[in-house]
């Protein structure tokens, strides 16, 4: 064939191949439903904390243009736009930043006001270390980043930091029995929530039992009865210390074996996502700290 008519030929093929329809991106969230953008979205407002947190751990802050009131990790996040939480969040103000897609909760109450205003919603909520790996995965595929360079990568160090976090522990510290306080309520991290699991891996045995759910309410009295060696308090709202009845009972209040963590501390450990590794180190230094 002629060089020109060769040249011609490869100039067809391209522009073909160019103009043949993209397929859209689809992204199914944790209520069942599916999304399909044309392309990863650049406009992101994030209503949760540990969703704030994943995508900036996958190296993709940028795209963040407004946060709920509770996001504060990395500190260049404090800097955006706040758009009220994820229970009330401010609908104007998330309309008024234009997103391509706003992150919630499942639990959240407004997407259906938000995709009645035409705005694209993903709802993830990750409660258990499988959920953390499989939301990474899918802020991963929405975010356009290759497993290899963003979620598994990030997976892998975060399963490496639990791991080395339980191996740092010392023998007499495992096998304690534990209650771990997320809110005042008190609301417990049953054996089947991500915090559950991150204890079961340091070796530690959880006193709230899996049929009680991940998160449970629980009446004081059950924690008098179940009457744990250590008691951990992630408690953000600084009532930490306010007692229970019948807690000056328990050996544990006794002899001070309570870790009760500040706001930076707790919001670490309550938050499933990119620093679990470093809930795991806190959580082994108490227990290295206040095993009887």
């Amino acid at each position: 064939m002629p060089r020109h008519l060769l040249h011609l030929l490869t100039a067809f093929l391209v522009l073909a191949a160019t103009s043949l329809p993209t397929h859209a991106l689809e992204i199914t969230d944790a209520r069942g439903r599916t999304q399909s953008f044309p392309h990863p979205p650049e406009r992101i407002v994030s209503l949760l904390p540990s969703l704030t947190e994943s995508i900036c751990a996958l190296d993709q802050c940028q795209r963040l243009v407004g946060v709920d009131r509770y996001s504060n990790w990395p500190a260049a996040v404090r800097r955006l736009p706040q758009v009220g939480g994820g229970i009330d969040p401010n609908i104007e103000a998330i309309v008024a930043l234009k997103p391509d897609v706003v992150l919630l909760a499942t639990s959240s109450r407004a997407s259906d006001r938000l995709e009645a205003l035409g705005i694209k919603v993903v709802a993830l909520e990750p409660k258990t270390h499988a959920d953390v790996r499989r939301v990474l995965g899918t802020l991963g595929q929405l975010l356009g980043v290759p497993p290899e360079q963003g979620a598994e990568r990030l997976w892998r160090v975060i399963d490496a930091g639990v791991q080395a976090a339980a191996q740092s522990l010392p023998p007499r510290a495992r096998g304690v029995r534990v209650y771990f306080e997320v809110s005042r309520g008190p609301y417990a991290a049953g054996e089947t929530s991500f915090i559950g699991e991150t204890l079961q891996r340091l070796g530690a045995r959880n006193v709230v039992p899996a049929a009680l759910g991940p998160f449970p309410l629980l009446n004081p009295e059950f924690v008098v009865r179940a009457r744990p060696d250590v008691i951990m308090i992630g408690n953000r709202s600084m009532q930490a210390m306010t007692p229970y009845p019948g807690w000056d009972s328990l050996p544990a209040v006794r002899d001070h074996r309570i870790c009760a963590f500040g706001p930076d501390d707790a919001d670490v450990l309550v938050r499933p996502g990119p620093r679990m590794a470093d809930a795991a180190r806190l959580m082994a230094r108490c227990l290295a700290e206040k095993a009887p």
